[in-house]
């Protein structure tokens, strides 16, 4: 669709989309010029963004697959951000077909695409609009407690989320909605960006970030850590995101350049 459609459709497309800007770090076709300037200004001061995305993307890859493996048999992705390759839902049905994936996101554009890719999917797999700042709503949704059954164990997961939640938005209290809505022996993968490695380049960022849908909220490891409070983490525990239990070779011999630290942890 171009441009001017969605523009029709009462999409904003001049306003950059933390959503759009990921895609566009990973290569992807689904953003607007708005999007690219934005992600630009990024990259010049933080070139290790798009390693950032790749490495991201890649433990969202192994998280769910260790979870799959775990005997989770259902997911729920808030925050999902635009399809991709390696879809939750694609790498969970490898080692369990007929694995149940609910996507949640607040981006009309990310739910147009997800919905058009996942038709004729819905006996596995659902999109619901939600926004994370509001968990109850999502939680309390039709759509999802037709999907999910939140008395056994869920997979639920925050993948570069969570750094878009604001203090005032009070992010103690949406992880408390998550975890007491699931069922013992659910697990939590989050992954955030942190502020501890190369502190004035990570203001440039934010700076740029606030002139799009979210700003952007980076955090020291002590406070993500408190994120998982409640959860047991797994070894080995909060790490960079190359270190969260590697199948292949880093895209970078330093694992701090990719920006975001990342854990899985169990409900006990």
């Amino acid at each position: 669709m171009a441009d001017e459609e969605w523009a029709q459709r009462g999409i904003d497309v001049n306003t950059p989309s933390v959503a759009r800007m990921y895609d566009y770090y990973l290569g992807g076709k689904d953003n607007f010029p708005a999007d690219r300037v934005a992600a630009e200004e990024i990259l010049t001061a933080v070139p290790e963004v798009r390693i950032a995305a790749r490495e991201n993307r890649a433990f969202l890859d192994r998280a769910v697959s260790f979870l799959a493996r775990a005997g989770i048999e259902q997911f729920l992705d808030i925050g999902t951000g635009l399809p991709t390759r390696g879809n939750v839902h694609e790498v969970a049905q490898k080692i369990t077909p007929g694995a149940r994936v609910a996507y949640v996101d607040n981006d009309p554009i990310v739910l147009a695409h997800a919905r058009a890719l996942l038709r004729g999917m819905w006996g596995e797999t659902t999109v619901v609009s939600g926004d994370l700042r509001h968990p109850e709503r999502i939680l309390d949704a039709p759509e999802i407690h037709k999907h999910l059954d939140l008395t056994k164990p869920v997979g639920v997961l925050l993948v570069a989320v969570m750094h878009f939640i604001t203090e005032a938005d009070d992010p103690r209290r949406i992880m408390a909605a998550l975890r007491d809505a699931v069922a013992p022996g659910s697990y939590l993968v989050l992954s955030h960006g942190t502020h501890d490695h190369r502190q004035e380049a990570a203001k440039a960022g934010v700076r740029v970030y606030e002139r799009a849908t979210s700003p952007l909220v980076l955090r020291s490891r002590q406070e993500i850590l408190e994120l998982f409070e409640g959860f047991d983490l797994m070894d080995p525990g909060l790490v960079w995101l190359p270190e969260w239990r590697p199948t292949d070779l880093p895209l970078h011999d330093e694992p701090s350049r990719a920006l975001m630290v990342c854990g899985v942890a169990r409900k006990p």
